[in-house]
Formats: structure tokens, sequence, C-alpha cells
């Protein structure tokens, strides 16, 4: 438990804060500076004894129940040691979560665990209460999509959302498919054989630590040659980064090619058929959004996610956005040329978490905006934003706690 729960004189226990994300979930304490355990998104499943993923949408709800089940116990029991019974819980969550999921592990949380209250929290706006702003152009680069949400003054603009299914996931595929194709592998008793005649299968935790050793994001310049001479085998490759020797199990040297290294993450902004990129989810957004909020939302940009931690990305996306915006395209629908990113208290992977924890360590305003246990064994589930047969927000919160005016709108679509 944290620290300052011994040192005080009692009162109401911190909230637990819960960031389940497609690749790996951050579970740790409300008012701390960073999650206590970073851990794998999957669980052993208790019939199969299978290793299936956590967050999934194309599985049926019991399936799901049990799933999830396990995977909270190992989180409770395990690596935070609390009793669920004694303390509110904080999730962060996509605001493409799919309502079933939600409505699942509302089920898990309150009717197996037996928790005191439950606040759902979009990620993007948690995100920019870690630097104290009201506005900004939020983008999750996570797992398995891209995800750009704009908040203007505590509001998000659901209206003017992007997404794009590129991420970590891609990488990483691609980056198996580069390293079957074109590496070799040293052994005790020969060098020089491909790679799949020694390893069939590369296990995807030993593709990303590859990816988080050895690859980066190249400048502007040089990844526009790289894609040219992707498409275009006439064309001029700029000079190779050095390779890098990667050992395998301990008794095998895995030769990543320099090329690799920098062009396997170019994918992110290649733009596809439709002229989609990364790049161009956020000036899309921005033309979405209303003409007055545009500069405000282009000088407060704020990357999170765990593929936004790869080195030069920032760099990248910022000057991919600066070589975008003088297109006619975007020239003329912009109202502005100015942006900037922000650089949070926090890696990008765990930004969202950190917000939410500072939410979580507000106790009263938590206690008023999140659905209470006695709310949701009467109506047997949780208010969907979405939704239009919703209960009454008064009846939500629990008695004698007003939400305030602030948090209400900023848990509103409404101005």
């Amino acid at each position: 438990m944290p620290l300052f729960e011994g040192l005080g004189s009692g009162g109401e226990k911190t909230a637990v804060v819960i960031d389940l994300g497609a690749a790996y979930t951050k579970c740790g304490f409300a008012g701390e500076t960073g999650p206590r355990f970073i851990i794998p998104s999957e669980i052993k499943h208790p019939g199969s004894q299978e290793v299936v993923a956590v967050v999934q949408f194309n599985i049926n709800t019991e399936e799901l129940y049990t799933i999830l089940k396990e995977f909270i116990h190992l989180l409770y029991f395990r690596h935070l040691l609390v009793n669920p019974r004694d303390r509110r819980v904080v999730v962060i969550e996509s605001i493409l979560c799919p309502s079933h999921y939600r409505d699942t592990l509302s089920r898990v949380l309150f009717r197996h665990f037996e928790v005191p209250s439950v606040l759902f929290a979009p990620s993007h706006l948690m995100s920019i209460m870690t630097l104290g702003l009201q506005s900004a152009l939020v983008m999750d680069c996570g797992y398995t999509e891209t995800l750009v949400l704009p908040i203007y003054e505590g509001i998000p603009i659901l209206s003017a959302w992007e997404a794009l299914p590129m991420g970590g996931k891609a990488i990483h595929k691609e980056l198996q498919s580069l390293l079957s194709e074109q590496c070799t592998v040293d052994t005790d008793s020969s060098t020089g054989l491909q790679l799949p005649s020694v390893i069939s299968h590369i296990p995807e935790d030993v593709v990303e630590d590859i990816k988080v050793r050895t690859c980066f994001v190249s400048d502007l310049q040089r990844g526009l040659k790289i894609q040219e001479a992707k498409f275009n085998t006439d064309a001029e490759r700029p000079a190779p980064p050095p390779d890098v020797d990667y050992p395998l199990d301990g008794q095998k040297i895995l030769h990543v090619k320099g090329f690799i290294r920098d062009s396997v993450a170019e994918m992110l902004f290649e733009q596809d058929n439709e002229e989609k990129s990364i790049a161009t989810l956020l000036l899309d957004t921005l033309v979405k959004c209303p003409i007055d909020t545009r500069k405000v939302l282009s000088e407060n940009l704020l990357i999170i996610g765990g593929t936004a931690m790869l080195p030069g990305f920032l760099h990248r996306l910022l000057a991919e956005i600066r070589s975008l915006v003088e297109k006619p395209k975007y020239r003329d629908a912009l109202a502005t040329k100015s942006f900037r990113i922000h650089s949070p208290p926090a890696k990008p992977n765990c930004t969202a978490w950190l917000g939410g924890a500072i939410f979580g360590a507000l106790q009263d305003i938590l206690g008023s905006r999140s659905v209470s246990r006695d709310y949701y064994n009467h109506t047997g589930r949780i208010p969907d934003w979405c939704c239009l047969s919703s209960p009454p927000p008064d009846s939500i919160y629990e008695a004698g706690k007003t939400p305030p005016p602030l948090m209400k709108r900023a848990f509103s679509t409404e101005k």
C-alpha cells in the first residue's frame, strides 16, 4: 500500500488505478508518480491453460468474464496486495472501447470483487491532467491503433476523432517479416544460416525487444529517401546505420541489418491508398474542429502511447506535420501553421495512468463522479455516454455528494 497511508490517521484509502492496454496493463495507486507494476495484458485461460489476451472484443461475454476475473485477481492478490473491497477503482479506457467490454469489466469488479465504486475515465482526457491543461490535441499511438481526439476546455470533441489501425503490432509484424527474409544467424556449429532454418517463428516478446533496443525513426529527409527506395529500385538509398548483433537463447547470434533498424518504423508515416498516415490524422482532426479552436489545439499537441517512445518519433512527427501543412489540402483549410508538442511529466506509455492517479487522489471529486456499488446492484449496469436510456445523472452518485460543475462538464459532450 502507499507509504503515506501508514503515516496518516485513517480516513478513506487511496484508489486503485488500472490502465488496461492492448499490450500492457499499468496498475498502481492514486497519488503516486508512476504505476507500481507494468505487466503484459495476458493471462492463462483457466480452462485450456493457453495464454490469452485480456483485451479482446470478439469473444462471448461469459468467456470474457472468466478471463477478466482471473486477470483482475492477479492484479489485486499477486501485485497490489490489497483488499478490493476497501478501495475505489479508476479504470483508464479508450473512447472506442465497446460497451459490452465495459459492462463485463464492471460486472467483474462489482459482483465478484465487490469494489466500493468504479470510474471509467477516457485516456485522452486523463492525459491532459498531467499538464494542467484544459485544451489539447491528444494522439494515442498504442499497440493496435493510433487514435487522435481533441479536448477543448475539458470537453472531448467527439465529432472530430480520427483513428488508424497502425501501431506497435504493425511494426512487430513488419519487423518479423524483414528479420526472416534478410537476417542471418550464427550458431556454435555454423555461421551465416538463414533465420527460418534455425527458428521457425520468433516470439513476439523477442521481436519487441529487438525493436526497442535497435530500431529508431529517421528524420524527414532520410525517411523520404527510404520510402522512395522501397517502391523504386532505381532510387538511391541512404547509407544504412551499423548492423547489430542480437543474442538469441544465449547460444545463437542474430545479425540485424542496419537498413532494417531505420526502415521498419517508416510504415507509420507512409500514406496509404486513402492518403492516410499518423501525421495526417492530426491535421484531419484539426480540420474537423471549429475554426476558433484550431490555434489553441495545434499549439498544445500531446503524444501518448508506447509506440511514441521510439527514438526520433516526436521529431519526425513534428517535421511531417510542418511539411504536410504546406500542401494545398491543408494550407487552405487550416487557419494556423504553429505546432508545438508538450513534454508530459511521465513516459508516453504511462501518461494516461498518471492522469488517472492525479484524478483519483481527489477523493471528494472521485466519490461524486464514480458509479457506486449500490447503484450498480440496483440497476445492474453502468451508465453509458452513448446510451440515451441511461438513468438521470443525479441517481448515479453516492448520497450526499453532488458532482462539481467543472467535472460535470469535463465528462460531458455538452457545453
